[in-house]
């Protein structure tokens, strides 16, 4: 019998968790949200006129910082990241993230063609080397599609990196309208089909849930940096203290709504938090929505424990309630539907209470704004967990 080292890496398999890899690679992704973070903070400090575009530029990052994080995850949860092939790939786009974090702040300027030269250099080396590495593999069809989309949305990538100025915005936007619309297709190509990769090779569920699980506590890490770096260097004030307090209780609560929430029709251990998770065909996008509400709740307590005097910004009023119903809206597209176990409405009730409850908190003080976000989805938390009984589990295991 063929020894384990010497098979195909069309015949491993993902093991169920995660690997140590995995999450060293994740690290990287500490210093590229709080880079990400720092961009949504410095939108919310420019004049008015120039906040759609430059909000555009940080939506834009952290959707290819987003793409190459779900291709990783899948990667690692279809074949066994404990090959050593796998693991120099693994390295070498945590390398390339790396770079593209450092990049950020002058993506639009200086270091646009480092940024387009490393994303591309990503994006397309980890599918070619599975194209090479899956040949007379069934999975090599899905690798090739893969390749091909990247390949065409590397040519923008570099275009734009090469053209700077209101061009690069252009091309870069194109680019990412490209790999959008196909990872929502399955990558579709002529005489390569358009089946997604798990009807070709065995996707680990299990694994996949756990690297959702492990990148939203990652994020969920955000609130408690933002809120406590703010508060460290002035130091405790009562309006302080009292944000502080409310960053805490919404890291609880979307710590509590990610974990326990499960649809009707299904038991309490079904969620993302064990085992017989189904995760949707959306989960990906789902948790683009969940982590980019995440950051974008953190940046808002971080800016009111940085000036807690009022009047407050309206665009700051829509951070602070608009994160988290983005956050309520991916949750609640997680996991599979079924006509047996449908979405649950409670988060979409959530959703439209908190932006309901936005619109009268512009008159507010800044310390108010923030307690009543944080009260709010303290209490859709505990009423969530009241609607769903999950019984006596009440610290699961990822």
């Amino acid at each position: 019998m063929m020894r384990a080292g010497m098979r195909g890496l069309g015949d491993s398999r993902s093991p169920r968790s995660a690997t140590v890899l995995e999450l060293l690679f994740d690290i990287v992704y500490v210093f590229a949200l709080a880079r990400l973070a720092g961009r949504v903070a410095d939108d919310l400090t420019i004049v008015r006129h120039t906040l759609l575009s430059e909000a555009g530029q940080t939506l834009l990052f952290f959707t290819a910082m987003w793409m190459i994080w779900s291709l990783n995850a899948l990667l690692a949860s279809t074949y066994d990241p404990r090959r050593v092939d796998l693991q120099v790939v693994l390295l070498a786009t945590m390398f390339g993230t790396l770079v593209l974090a450092v990049s950020l702040p002058q993506a639009f300027g200086q270091r646009g063609v480092i940024f387009a030269a490393t994303y591309v250099t990503i994006q397309v080396g980890r599918p070619l080397y599975l194209s090479y590495a899956l040949r007379g593999h069934p999975g090599r069809a899905f690798a090739i599609r893969v390749l091909t989309w990247h390949a065409v949305s590397g040519v923008l990538w570099i275009g734009g990196g090469i053209s700077g100025g209101l061009g690069r915005g252009v091309f870069w936007s194109l680019a990412l309208a490209v790999e959008l619309i196909g990872a929502s297709t399955n990558w579709p190509v002529p005489r390569f089909g358009r089946e997604p990769v798990s009807s070709r090779v065995t996707v680990s569920q299990e694994h996949l849930a756990e690297r959702y699980n492990q990148f939203f506590m990652i994020a969920l890490a955000e609130v408690v940096l933002e809120a406590g770096a703010a508060v460290s260097f002035p130091g405790f004030s009562f309006e302080r203290t009292v944000t502080l307090v409310a960053a805490f209780v919404a890291t609880v609560s979307f710590w509590r709504i990610y974990f326990y929430h499960v649809g009707p029709g299904r038991h309490a251990t079904a969620s993302a938090a064990g085992e017989g998770i189904r995760l949707s065909r959306w989960a990906s996008y789902s948790l683009l929505f969940i982590v980019g509400g995440i950051i974008c709740t953190a940046v808002g307590f971080g800016q009111i424990i940085e000036d807690p005097h009022p009047p407050i910004d309206w665009a700051l009023v829509v951070i602070i309630f608009g994160g988290p119903v983005l956050f309520l809206i991916g949750r609640s597209y997680l996991e599979e539907a079924t006509p047996a176990a449908p979405h649950c409405r409670m988060l979409y009730i959530g959703a439209l209470v908190l932006a309901v409850a936005a619109v009268p908190t512009v008159f507010l003080p800044p310390v108010a704004v923030a307690s009543a976000a944080a009260l709010i989805l303290a209490v859709i938390a505990v009423l969530d967990g009241q609607a769903h009984q999950r019984g006596s589990e009440t610290n699961p295991t990822l």
